[in-house]
């Protein structure tokens, strides 16, 4: 993960005792968003391979949170990795507590392609897509969200939001 999305994970997290679900949180190439919530009563990686600092491995499109709810749903560097980012916003929608608050970071238009699988170059048939800004806003209104931030970057073309689920 480069320094600027770090730094926008790093603007909106706590350090109050919160619960945090982290999407595609599995270590590649850059330290856990983990010790930026060092309140936190709970850290839970959810990644669709196994790997160091996961918890749950599945689809984070499809994943059921079931009965666990969570107060922070993080989603950095992930969207722009498989087609089914919208539906993984849907799953962060239904994972997060009434007032809970998602954070992503995902590259914008401009952006070279990397691996999500080790941060190097595209393997045979991975996918890659930049997310367009307004894209990701539409998306975060239709499954619900409010307060919705979206800030985009040039250099490293980034896109990031932060946005609510209302109570």
């Amino acid at each position: 993960m480069h320094k600027e999305a770090w730094a926008w994970l790093a603007a909106h997290a706590t350090d109050q005792p919160v619960s945090v679900l982290d999407l595609g949180g599995r270590q590649v190439n850059w330290d856990s968003p983990r010790v930026l919530f060092p309140g936190a009563s709970s850290y839970t990686v959810l990644d669709i391979l196994p790997g160091e600092g996961v918890d749950i491995v599945a689809d984070a499109a499809t994943w059921d949170p079931r009965r666990q709810r969570f107060d922070w749903v993080l989603a950095a560097e992930v969207f722009e990795h498989t087609p089914d980012w919208p539906a993984i916003c849907r799953t962060a929608y239904r994972a997060l507590t009434t007032g809970g608050r998602l954070v992503v970071t995902t590259a914008a238009p401009g952006r070279q392609p990397h691996s999500g699988v080790d941060g190097g170059p595209l393997h045979f048939a991975e996918y890659y897509a930049n997310v367009e800004p307004d894209q990701l806003r539409k998306v975060l209104e239709d499954v619900g969200f409010t307060g919705i931030e979206i800030d985009v970057q040039p250099s490293p073309s980034d896109v990031r939001a932060a946005a609510t689920k209302p109570a």
